[in-house]
């Protein structure tokens, strides 16, 4: 169903406007601001949300309009959402049972029954932000878990592919079972929700610290591997699963849904020396995740490193790291660093406010860096000595738009049509797009002095018009407007001048 029209005819009202508002003699176009500014909300354990697995659903849905409302507020324009922490799932699915760290109680629906994930991806389209979906691909049950596993676990449909691991469950990675489960329970999300990405994080095999340093038990399957005549090493044998994984992921991914964007946040080193002097965990013969592969073999679309120490810790020094990580990029995919911000606890304990705005800054001074992925939401829910009001009054003191992925789809929406209705004290910019044209949300852009700056995002949800209204007293000359699509491609600006 069409929406009503929000203006008479175009035709009509453009000569309604002629006497306040002309096609701008500019020459100059706008350029928006491209940085991909997100934080992940985390559910295992009730990190982020819900804040207590027995709240009521009023009391989960205002939990997460208030993560919204701060999104919007701190001009942050994604959120990464863990919507699958141990084989469970935060939204209706008939593959895996309800999680327990939002109802109580593993495989309980909420009551009265609402869908987390069709809520977040109505409200986040609504408001203009991205949403992408974070899916843990091995892990089966947390040590936070309370309550009595669900007979559609994998534990129990799945057993003898599902092993104890310290005080954890963890799928064998090796397990063609494993890979063929995880890939179809994404798929089912990417077909049913309204999602712009999906996300994996670090979690591949297990860390050792998990289980006292105990290796992984997998010798089932390995000593199959050898009767079959396989020749590879343990440690080369497990890495080929786990690349055969991610690189089925992300074919799997876009052959469903080319647009969903596919991104990964692994342990921020690759292996102890690259680059020289940097120290700290071998995730490539520990955790056997060869993250430098991925990225160079183009397998992503954004990659987000956990980057999690201080500029000045020279052995894992956050510079440093990221330098060698863009250094990687030969498929030119994006690289948003993930940031350990909820180490600023607002005491002197935690992190200076300082450390957090100056790593925002550093990314910034990196050609081939374009964002910042934030651990976690609750750093910006809570005072931390004003973490979030001085990120707002500083690096995010304006808005900015995702970055584009041209490589997804590089066609270019249509310029939008413009016209100004005019008031006692405001005039309003209307503009609207090709019915037949999806677009994400319209680019508004003022100029109040010699240059343009980006001033909101208007939702095109299920709307191709919107408007903008100016204050005569604002000062402000000329407007101008674009459209931006899913992938981030923007259109060519209309740009209207206003008269005094």
């Amino acid at each position: 169903m069409k929406t009503p029209s929000l203006l008479r005819p175009l035709r009509i009202v453009a000569a309604l406007a002629a006497a306040t508002a002309t096609v701008s003699a500019y020459t100059d176009a706008p350029e928006a601001p491209r940085e991909f500014r997100a934080a992940w909300i985390a559910t295992v354990a009730n990190i982020d949300w819900p804040s207590q697995r027995t709240l009521s659903t009023e009391e989960q849905i205002a939990e997460l309009e208030a993560i919204l409302d701060q999104t919007e507020a701190m001009n942050l324009n994604a959120l990464i959402f863990q919507i699958r922490p141990m084989k469970d799932a935060l939204y209706a699915s008939e593959l895996e049972p309800w999680s327990e760290f939002l109802t109580g109680e593993m495989g309980k629906a909420p009551d009265p029954y609402y869908d987390p994930l069709e809520f977040m991806a109505e409200e986040c389209r609504k408001r203009g932000i991205e949403l992408h979906v974070w899916f843990n691909p091995y892990r089966a049950r947390h040590p936070s878990a309370r309550s009595e596993i669900h007979p559609d676990h994998v534990s129990h449909t799945l057993p003898d592919f599902v092993h104890e691991y310290g005080r954890y469950l963890w799928m064998d990675p090796a397990a063609e079972e494993t890979k063929a489960h995880t890939l179809n329970v994404v798929l089912d999300v990417v077909r049913r929700y309204a999602i712009d990405g999906v996300h994996i994080d670090d979690y591949f095999y297990p860390y050792p610290s998990y289980a006292d340093g105990a290796d992984f038990p997998d010798d089932a399957l390995w000593e199959a591997y050898l009767e079959e005549g396989g020749d590879m090493s343990r440690a080369d044998w497990r890495r080929s699963h786990v690349d055969d994984f991610v690189e089925r992921f992300y074919r799997e991914v876009k052959e469903e849904d080319p647009r969903v964007k596919v991104g990964i946040s692994p342990f921020g080193i690759w292996r102890p020396g690259y680059p020289e002097g940097i120290q700290g965990l071998d995730q490539h013969n520990v955790l056997f995740a060869d993250a430098r592969r991925w990225l160079r073999e183009g397998w992503v679309d954004y990659y987000t490193p956990q980057l999690y120490w201080p500029i000045d810790q020279e052995a894992q020094a956050y510079p440093k790291l990221l330098d060698w990580w863009v250094e990687q990029n030969v498929e030119d995919r994006h690289i948003w660093p993930g940031n350990f911000t909820s180490r600023v606890t607002g005491t002197d304990q935690g992190w200076p406010i300082d450390e957090i705005v100056n790593q925002v800054e550093v990314t910034r001074d990196r050609e081939g860096a374009t964002g910042n992925v934030h651990f976690s939401m609750r750093a910006f829910m809570q005072p931390r000595g004003g973490l979030a009001g001085r990120l707002t009054e500083t690096v995010y003191a304006n808005p900015a738009l995702v970055p584009a992925s041209p490589w997804l789809d590089d066609s270019v929406p249509s310029q939008p049509e413009t016209v100004v209705r005019p008031g006692d004290n405001e005039q309003v910019v209307h503009f609207r797009s090709p019915e037949d044209e999806e677009i994400r949300l319209w680019a508004v852009y003022t100029r109040s002095g010699d240059g343009w700056k980006l001033v909101d995002t208007v939702s095109a949800h299920r709307t191709v018009r919107g408007s903008f209204t100016v204050r005569r007293e604002d000062g402000v000359r000329a407007v101008a407007v674009s459209a931006v699509d899913f992938v981030g491609n923007e259109s060519e600006h209309a740009i209207v001048r206003l008269r005094r």
